[in-house]
């Protein structure tokens, strides 16, 4: 394989590093009926015979492994098991999409008609007429959260009969649940097993998870139980190439856009022959490479390149998903939603369009190159903003660092109040039962009692309404209803308020699988918004200002305080940017409704201004301080870097001094703001040495420049920057 013929990628090769071939190494297979054995591999890997081992002794058990190392095979040889000994017996495997519940869904059934055991899959495309039957007479069933949330628990009467003879709960992809989602999960996990436990039933319940550094934690916090964690990965691997790639540098000292060059790299693959996946951080990223590559590729190639993203329809998503999985597809850009171990062949090589936000990703995604025992390519490109150029200077931060913990906080008000009104409308809570659920539950649902969404009587809090709250509580964020994208009376796809204000709103250009379409009409009362084709030649990005209004600290150690904060965001404007270069062609003003949440913060504290002709210097080094810190606070937070916002004050009124702030995006704060108070005086040390070691002799994208400065990358001072953040170490 020769992807680096052509000049322009070849002359920004930074860094490659090889992850050698790895053998098998195999167990046996115990205690398992012959016609179960009949269906499976003839040898386990270690950790597949450890974990059924361990699951077949009654255990709960965690198996942390690598991609494509066969972990689903940990939890279906148990509950397949328990089924076949016990044909009353249920199980319930839940992945975190429906796409990945329906892919694994297509194996087992193959296994289960050789066993005489009926697996369904039940989730929002399930047909009406087929649901009772599968409630009554499947043995395994395949979910995902949000239906486990909105249409199995809240309708438990109709399951009673599967949740007293559930005997093994199985959670695909634990790694997955992190932040907002991962903190409702835990919940509706709770929520779950509460149910059982009314039928004095108390389900096992494994898990598998990519490697994290917090996998045992994680999964107490997730489901309340003990673990016993398997992590010693038996299976093989090819060899995998890592090449580290720098974006081209321009006369005018920027560097070309990412998604141009990733274009650039996905289409001479895909010219090449080689079955490439480009993974983007944005659904806009995504959409715009698939156009940048497909007029980069003969007319012959261009229709074997498509898109995959949230947002599109079911029937396109399985379309494009079989289209990769038969070879009719040789290059497709995504977001993250296929990082998830959907089968779709055999990958050649895979494309990192920046930094996908965590260690545990980076390695998700890389790994999809080169299943089993084919060597891979994986391409890292490095995009012109201080996070990526640190890390392509800094390639050890990822080849040598073990993956972050996954950070969740099912204690976060709104998210446990959302939770149990759910609980509550299912079966009245019992004070006492509340410990069950996480610390601070019984003084939230007081809280829920003196506002009138709970009712307090008989010693029971009881829900006093007959519809189910579940309907309206959005689990993948913290946000209200979605909008509807309609292009005449055809949905094209849907997103959720908070994103419409700034990518759907009057003006906006939306693009789908390539094609740009232009919002002429964002309604909020209907949560509908209406589009027409597009023939310009830009796309939007809007313009965001945030507001923060500190309170006291929680916590604090020398300069660094963790604090409550009040945090108001408003769409402004948005920018017309030129598809052939990103060039600002216009700006727009907009009139949209703020968003107001109270989360968490880190507050840094600075040295006070010195009132001389040096001040406006000083600012421009406050200014500074706050980009260079919250351009490598995600690689200290193992978050994405819209999990994270900022602010900067000359004169905060509590100190009378500077100070810089960085927030948790998420209301109620989700653990972002805890992880970077811990590691604060790390986090300053890496912007210093971002800054310093930047060639630049005022300030530029690598080092101090963000694309979504409210004030436009103006005042900002490099010398001050560097002067503040060494006072600070």
């Amino acid at each position: 394989m020769t992807p680096f013929e052509h000049e322009i990628l070849s002359d920004q090769i930074v860094f490659t590093h090889e992850v050698p071939a790895r053998m098998p190494i195999y167990g046996e297979w115990s205690r398992l009926d012959e016609r179960l054995l009949a269906t499976l591999p003839e040898r386990p890997y270690t950790h597949q015979a450890e974990a059924v081992a361990a699951a077949r002794s009654g255990k709960d058990v965690l198996v942390v492994t690598g991609t494509n190392s066969g972990k689903s095979l940990c939890f279906q040889v148990p509950a397949l098991a328990a089924c076949m000994e016990e044909p009353l017996a249920r199980a319930l495997l839940i992945y975190p999409t429906k796409a990945l519940a329906q892919d694994q869904a297509a194996r087992l059934q193959k296994m289960g008609i050789d066993l005489g055991i009926r697996i369904s899959t039940y989730d929002g495309d399930t047909p009406k007429s087929h649901r009772s039957s599968i409630r009554n007479l499947s043995h395994v069933v395949l979910t995902n959260p949000d239906m486990l949330h909105t249409g199995i628990l809240p309708t438990h009467a109709h399951w009673t009969k599967f949740l007293k003879a559930l005997r093994v709960i199985a959670i695909d992809e634990l790694h997955a649940y992190r932040g907002v989602f991962g903190s409702h999960v835990a919940l509706i996990l709770r929520r779950l097993l509460r149910l059982c436990a009314m039928h004095h039933n108390y389900p096992q319940i494994i898990a598998g998870s990519a490697t994290i550094g917090n996998p045992e934690e994680l999964f107490e916090r997730m489901t309340g139980k003990r673990a016993t964690v398997v992590d010693h990965d038996g299976s093989p691997s090819g060899k995998r190439s890592v090449v580290f790639l720098n974006t081209p540098q321009l006369p005018s000292g920027e560097r070309l856009s990412t998604n141009i060059t990733v274009s650039e790299v996905l289409s001479t693959l895909v010219e090449s022959g080689v079955s490439t996946l480009a993974f983007n951080r944005s659904r806009v990223a995504t959409e715009l490479v698939l156009r940048y590559t497909r007029k980069r590729l003969p007319e012959s190639l261009s229709a074997q390149v498509e898109s995959y993203r949230a947002g599109y329809t079911a029937k396109e998503r399985r379309q494009i998903e079989q289209d990769l999985l038969k070879g009719r597809l040789k290059g497709l850009s995504a977001t993250n939603a296929l990082e998830l171990g959907i089968d779709i062949g055999n990958l050649d090589a895979v494309i990192l369009n920046g930094y996908p936000g965590t260690i545990a990703s980076f390695w998700q995604q890389t790994g999809r190159a080169g299943r089993g025992n084919r060597d891979g390519l994986a391409i890292y490109v490095a995009g012109d903003n201080p996070l990526e150029q640190f890390l392509l200077t800094h390639p050890s931060r990822i080849l040598d660092s073990r993956s972050e913990s996954v950070s969740i906080q099912p204690s976060n008000r709104s998210i446990l109040s959302a939770q149990l009104l759910c609980a509550a409308h299912e079966r009245p809570i019992a004070p006492s039962e509340l410990a069950e659920f996480v610390d601070g539950a019984l003084d939230v649902a007081e809280e829920l009692d003196r506002s009138g969404e709970l009712t307090f009587s008989g010693g029971h809090f009881y829900y006093p309404a007959y519809d189910p709250p579940a309907l309206k509580v959005n689990i993948r964020g913290a946000g209200r209803d979605s909008v509807t994208l309609r292009v005449g009376q055809e949905e094209i796809g849907s997103m959720e308020y908070e994103r419409a204000l700034s990518q759907a709103h009057t003006g906006a250009i939306y693009l789908h699988r390539g094609e740009p379409f232009e919002v002429i009409e964002l309604n909020l009362e209907t949560k509908n918004a209406d589009l027409i084709r597009f023939t310009g030649n830009y796309y939007s990005q809007a313009r965001v200002q945030s507001l923060l209004e500190p309170k006291m600290p929680i916590k604090s150690k020398s300069v660094f305080h963790l604090a409550g904060c009040r945090v108001t965001d408003l769409v402004v404007a948005y920018a017309k940017k030129s598809f052939d270069g990103d060039t600002v062609i216009d700006v727009v003003n907009l009139d949209l409704p703020e968003v107001s949440f109270e989360t968490v913060c880190l507050r840094i504290d600075l040295p006070p201004l010195e009132l001389d002709e040096t001040l406006n210097q000083q600012i421009g080094g406050i200014h500074g301080v706050e980009h260079a810190i919250l351009s490598l606070a995600p690689l200290f937070a193992g978050c994405d870097r819209g999990d994270i916002g900022s602010a900067w004050f000359t004169h905060f009124v509590d100190t009378g001094n500077p100070a810089v702030f960085l927030f948790d995006r998420t209301p109620g704060g989700v653990g972002i703001a805890e992880l970077l108070y811990d590691r604060a005086r790390e986090l300053v040390r890496a912007a210093l040495d971002q800054v310093q070691q930047c060639g630049c002799e005022s300030g530029c994208p690598s080092c101090l420049y963000l694309a979504g400065c409210e004030a436009g990358n103006e005042q900002l001072d490099k010398l001050e920057a560097i002067r503040y953040l060494g006072r600070l170490i």
